[in-house]
């Protein structure tokens, strides 16, 4: 079984690596929301399930929790969508495969650029800040982004999350997302991390692919969706 702290990243997250991005208290925490919608409650009683429902700040916000089991939707608060997802994990020491050339870093005047790229071909929650969790590398084509990959949580000094994974409908089919889920990946065990990711769980295709290049199933997960009542 895998860390331990991986078995509620986000809760992990925001009282770990990632503390700076927190708001709320102790008994729940959201990440700034220009990062996303993430958020978690300490447990599902009723101070932490208050705290969680003050957290949703207006009738067009939504904060999506990432647990082992669907979350209750706390009082003054509504279900919005659930949805299984996989956690998966790999070998903290790869097989050192060589990098692409063609493979560059992002930097924030990418951001118009992978803000697109994100919220055209949805991988998961994209905000103004997303850009900001970590490092993004991108290929391009001439000077079109053509696909993308990147870090996002790092739910403690072990472990860090490989994330938006991502490439315009035409550049599909050329081993574009491969190759870049193993750069962010040599790059974060360069810096002593075990690489994890989760992947909604009906997506078959993502999933062979992730176990080709190395992951392997840690425990099924749900993503509930809340906003306000």
């Amino acid at each position: 079984m895998a860390g331990e702290e991986l078995s509620r990243p986000i809760w992990s997250m925001l009282n770990g690596p990632r503390a700076d991005l927190a708001v709320g208290g102790r008994d729940a925490l959201r990440i700034d929301p220009g990062y996303g919608p993430f958020a978690a409650a300490r447990d599902a009683g009723s101070a932490a399930q208050d705290a969680l429902a003050r957290i949703v700040r207006s009738s067009a916000d939504e904060v999506w929790l990432v647990e082992p089991e669907e979350w209750p939707a706390p009082a003054g608060t509504r279900l919005i969508r659930t949805a299984p997802v996989l956690q998966m994990v790999a070998p903290a020491d790869g097989d050192g495969a060589a990098l692409s050339t063609d493979i560059e870093p992002l930097s924030g005047q990418d951001a118009p650029a992978m803000t697109e790229l994100a919220l055209a071909t949805k991988p998961g929650p994209w905000g103004p800040k997303t850009h900001l969790y970590g490092q993004f590398y991108g290929i391009r084509d001439g000077s079109k982004l053509a696909a993308m990959a990147g870090e996002r949580m790092q739910v403690s000094p072990d472990f860090a999350e490989v994330s938006a994974v991502c490439t315009w409908p035409e550049y599909r089919g050329k081993g574009m997302a491969r190759r870049l889920i193993t750069h962010v990946m040599q790059s974060q065990r360069a810096r002593g991390k075990t690489p994890f990711l989760h992947s909604y769980a009906h997506n078959e295709g993502a999933i062979a692919l992730y176990k080709s290049i190395g992951f392997k199933p840690a425990r099924s997960m749900v993503v509930t969706v809340l906003g306000r009542a």
